[in-house]
């Protein structure tokens, strides 16, 4: 083989201390915002009207937030994750400047942590990775931790190192966009009257719709983010050699259908703030139907406004499970097989003052 081509990393390539400078900047266009929502179907106002946007004091539509992460998480994947049997977790990821169509994102990710599995032929890497702008301005930084195969079972294991990270993102450490103003908001057209003040902590939404992917949705999903990781791009090496037989759903692509699905029930939930926490529980494949749900975990103030309230949610999602009873853990505390994904996060919301 050509030594101009790349394998990408193995888990053994990786030590604590190191920084990746990722390859590929990708500037965002008009097209990239449209085929996000005709991916997703997201319907948050502020993300899909350039008039709504402006009446809250940004200079357009900005971004989805999640369409931000997953072009972000796209830089990673050939350096972190290309070798991945699975991405397994999120925690301590926090929004900073929004993104707008025009906006180049690059990446860097610091290995934060290492730990090979007892089978020898695995271990999981910790990472902590930071999109910026073309200003140097930081869309977002967040950490995951992913099991990465060994190229040599035999390799000697590195002395385990688990990060200690924080369960959620501090109230006083959330950023809202510099200038929002709430004033003239318009619930008529954000599509609910219920703002900040109308959620109760423990209250659970059931967001009643489903979505079905398709096989051909999820692998135009995963080219826009760049996403190359073998387990959703090659049906063929997966059938001969996956844990499956089949292509991986990329779990991002989850995250943005639960975020979507969630707009009934959480309509005014403008702006994602922070990634606490989560998990991909089960993984996802074409001809999966996708429900969720949300459970209020807490309310939070925002320190020096009085207009605007934050919201820390569990949102799980489920496959071929409508919410109704809210499928989540068993008796036994294991996950309801229907789980895909629960994930921990702070949205920003409007509230009556």
């Amino acid at each position: 083989m050509s030594e101009k081509t790349r394998l990408g990393n193995f888990f053994e390539d990786f030590y604590v201390g190191q920084t990746i400078a990722h390859a590929t900047p990708r500037t965002i266009t008009e097209g990239d915002v449209a085929l996000y929502t005709a991916l997703t179907g997201s319907r948050f106002a502020t993300t899909s009207a350039d008039t709504f946007a402006h009446s809250l004091g940004f200079p357009r539509a900005p971004v989805d937030d999640f369409l931000a992460f997953n072009m972000v998480f796209g830089r990673t994947v050939p350096d972190i994750s290309i070798n991945a049997v699975a991405n397994l977790g999120y925690a301590t990821g926090r929004f900073g400047h929004p993104v707008y169509p025009g906006d180049t994102l690059s990446a860097d990710s610091t290995v934060i942590g290492l730990k090979e599995n007892s089978d020898g032929q695995t271990g999981v890497v910790y990472v902590r990775s930071c999109g910026v702008n073309q200003r140097g301005q930081i869309a977002l930084d967040y950490c995951r931790w992913v099991m990465v195969r060994k190229r040599d079972p035999a390799s000697p294991a590195p002395e385990s190192v688990v990060p200690d990270l924080p369960a959620a993102i501090a109230a006083s450490d959330l950023l809202v966009p510099t200038g929002i103003r709430i004033e003239q908001y318009d619930t008529a057209l954000s599509g609910s009257t219920d703002l900040w003040n109308d959620y109760q902590v423990g209250e659970r939404i059931d967001h009643v719709d489903g979505m079905t992917i398709e096989e051909s949705e999820h692998m135009m999903a995963t080219r826009l983010y760049q996403n190359t990781a073998r387990v959703h791009f090659n049906q063929q090496a997966e059938r001969a050699a996956g844990r499956f037989g089949r292509r991986l759903i990329y779990g991002g692509h989850i995250i943005s259908l639960a975020r979507s699905l969630s707009y009934n029930g959480l309509a005014n939930a403008f702006s994602i703030a922070a990634i606490n926490g989560g998990r991909h529980v089960t993984p996802a494949f074409a001809g999966d139907t996708v429900y969720a749900w949300s459970e209020v975990l807490e309310q939070l103030l925002v320190p020096g406004r009085k207009d605007i309230g934050a919201l820390r949610l569990r949102t799980v999602a489920t496959k071929d499970q409508p919410c109704a009873d809210f499928p989540y853990q068993t008796t036994d505390g294991r996950y309801d097989p229907s789980v895909l994904l629960d994930f921990d996060y702070t949205v920003l919301m409007p509230r009556r003052e």
